[in-house]
């Protein structure tokens, strides 16, 4: 038998949002929505980043800075010269969820032979000015616009994921080099207009290259010895390994301190599982939207509460063959869904309590509330081949509740009830890859 152990008396943090999301609820009325899902979950951020890939979001006219401003060459003082329509509907629907919306400036990334939004800007400061532009239209009202308070501002995605010769980029045309000047520019001249505003990116695909000289290192680097403001930064990692991403998340943050961006933030807002991007790629992608899948999400949220990481964002909610969340063509939740909701439900306590677990296969994190409730998720995830079903005990110190609620994510079951027990413990069936919710009052 495995041991959990959950010290009811022992606060060691709080709980950081690791529930949120790339792209926000599917809401076409009188067909398919997963609105109610997304207010039930409680996610509290949705990056906006590739929503233009998908005609649910408003497909190529949303979002990205091109799409808005789709002629370089006009007055971006003139609200005349900014398409918002669509962009607008699509961030209407995200707000009307209660989500906070995560705004990424740039463009969506590009797999087709022609490139639109990911060319170097013809001028760095009139780019900055266009983005300062959006800005006030959704938290200003400018042209006619909206109060919507959205902190995070990211600027550009991915700049470092194809090498400066390579044949076909998809996310910068330009070389790195080139990208420095212009996240320099933007933060620099957004931050002056909007003190209050978290201005931050550039959403780094290869985070885990940070020795020195590397373009990690050296963006960071240039950014500190030039005064420029990086409120956070972002970066992205696919694996299935969950060592994978505590070590990148601690290279992340031993980077920023060595620099002395002590209080700038790790936010992971690109996460999935992959075993690779070549012969087990088809099989990645099956994983992600099954039970391991979700397994899965509940382990990587679990350890990243536990490490460095401020924020992650599950990619993707939009419907696409990377949402483990939702069936793409019905909208109806998965198993992936679930770990958000079990997620949602430790954030609303609050307060982290000390957790003890005996076998690196089970990842448990739990929370107390206010009220005195204490609330728990434990992901049984495995990477490779799996163990039979186990019983693991769940040891509630400082606890003596009058019931304790289990609730199972299996293959079969979504999320039910399946035992109910008091006092100070409980054990649990489990069998591999599943994940169960335990509250005790």
């Amino acid at each position: 038998m495995n041991q959990i152990v959950i010290n009811a008396n022992k606060i060691i943090g709080k709980i950081k949002p690791m529930h949120a999301v790339n792209n926000g609820p599917v809401h076409i009325e009188g067909e398919k929505s997963n609105f109610k899902e997304f207010v039930n979950a409680g996610i509290p951020f949705a990056r906006n980043h590739d929503a233009s890939l998908s005609k649910y979001y408003g497909g190529d006219k949303t979002v990205d800075v091109h799409s808005i401003f789709p002629d370089f060459d006009k007055d971006p003082y003139d609200e005349a010269s900014y398409h918002f329509e669509v962009t607008d509907k699509y961030l209407a629907t995200i707000v009307a969820a209660g989500v906070e919306v995560f705004y990424r400036l740039g463009s969506k990334i590009e797999h087709g032979d022609k490139k639109l939004g990911t060319y170097p800007p013809k001028d760095n400061k009139k780019w900055a000015i266009i983005c300062e532009h959006i800005i006030r239209h959704y938290n200003e009202g400018w042209a006619n616009g909206f109060h919507y308070n959205i902190r995070y501002w990211e600027i550009w995605n991915e700049p470092d994921l194809d090498a400066d010769d390579a044949e076909d980029k998809r996310t910068w045309q330009g070389t790195f080099d080139e990208f420095i000047p212009l996240y320099e520019t933007a933060a620099k001249h957004l931050k002056s207009c909007f003190p209050e505003l978290m201005i931050g990116g550039p959403a780094f695909a290869n985070a885990w290259k940070v020795e020195e000289g590397s373009r990690f290192d050296k963006f960071v680097k240039h950014m500190a010895e030039n005064d420029v403001p990086l409120d956070f930064l972002s970066w992205h990692i696919y694996a299935k390994r969950v060592r994978h991403f505590n070590l990148c998340a601690a290279n992340v943050r031993n980077t920023l301190d060595k620099y002395g961006f002590f209080k700038t933030e790790s936010i992971l807002n690109e996460w999935n599982y992959v075993e690779n991007w070549t012969t087990l790629f088809d099989q990645s992608i099956e994983v992600v939207s099954s039970m391991k899948g979700a397994a899965f999400i509940a382990a990587i949220m679990v350890a990243s509460q536990n490490n460095s990481i401020d924020m992650l964002m599950y990619y993707d909610a939009r419907p696409s063959t990377w949402n483990g969340m939702f069936n793409v063509h019905t909208m109806e939740p998965i198993w992936g869904y679930y770990p958000f909701v079990i997620f949602n439900d430790i954030y609303k306590k609050g307060n982290q309590l000390d957790v003890a677990t005996d076998s690196d296969k089970l990842y448990a994190v739990a929370a107390k509330g206010d009220d005195g409730e204490v609330t728990a998720m434990v992901s049984y995830y495995f990477e490779d081949e799996a163990d039979p079903e186990k019983t693991v005990e769940i040891k509630l110190e400082g606890v003596d509740a009058e019931k304790i609620t289990v609730r199972l994510l299996d293959q079969n079951t979504m999320l039910e009830e399946i035992k109910t027990g008091s006092g100070s413990s409980i054990e649990i069936a489990m069998k591999h890859n599943t994940v169960v919710e335990i509250k005790a009052k």
